[in-house]
């Protein structure tokens, strides 16, 4: 056999792959910082996961409840794109927003301010009801927006949580003949008027600036809203409530 041959009878060799090899340690710190990339991502622009701790949306909000808050439906400036499904703030809405805190106009005490919360920290639920250029007027628990009665959403049943100040409970009397020695405690609350509400003033209808939304609770005899510390900054708005 010619040495022309034998080169051709040569089995061919196998080709070695350039760079190293990848180790599976390596490929799943890849997938989990790829992955952990797109959850920031997504809560910094897109979702946000709360919970709910106060009774003041209920019905439609119970205390403890979680919520997707979609912070992308808003487009910001109040500009949408017409390529992406985002929308203006709209009557109804229900919105999660950082606390604006009391306006210094109110000149509320430290106590009343500490009892709210401190301002930009906590976030806030409540249903949007006036919008801006809207005449928003108080009468009692009653809403009037540009002179036409805002239905209410009312609570129906036990509307008590933890941190209010009457907890109901139920008794069962299951022998009739039997009976009880019935002991309770003297308690005095006292419910506040139409002064206590100290920015929207009874009577005195006023118009809700630009970039800015009144909003109440569901629950209007418990909520701290639009009436005690004023109207909410569009750029304070992280977005809606989307899910129970």
């Amino acid at each position: 056999m010619s040495k022309n041959e034998k080169e051709i009878n040569k089995p061919p060799t196998e080709k070695k792959l350039l760079g190293p090899s990848k180790s599976i340690f390596r490929e799943y710190f890849e997938s989990f910082v790829v992955t952990l990339i797109m959850a920031i991502f997504g809560m910094t622009f897109i979702l946000q996961a709360v919970t709910v701790p106060t009774g003041s949306m209920q019905n439609t909000i119970l205390v403890g409840d979680y919520l997707l808050v979609n912070k992308f439906i808003f487009a910001p400036g109040g500009n949408p794109l017409p390529f992406l499904p985002q929308r203006e703030i709209q009557r109804g809405d229900i919105i999660v927003f950082k606390f604006p805190g009391y306006p210094d106009s109110l000149n509320k005490s430290k106590a009343e301010k500490e009892q709210a919360g401190p301002p930009f920290q906590i976030n806030f639920v409540k249903r949007v009801v006036g919008l801006p250029g809207d005449k928003i007027e108080v009468r009692g628990n009653e809403v009037y927006i540009n002179d036409r009665l805002l239905p209410e959403h009312r609570v129906i049943g036990d509307a008590s949580d933890e941190k209010s100040a009457l907890n109901t409970k139920e008794f069962e009397e299951r022998q009739l003949e039997q009976s009880y020695d019935v002991y309770y405690s003297e308690t005095e609350i006292e419910s506040g008027g139409d002064s206590d509400y100290t920015f929207a003033a009874p009577g005195k209808p006023f118009t809700v600036a630009e970039d800015s939304y009144f909003v109440m609770g569901d629950s209007r005899n418990r909520s701290l809203d639009s009436r005690y510390w004023g109207v909410v900054n569009r750029n304070l708005v992280i977005g809606r409530a989307m899910f129970v």
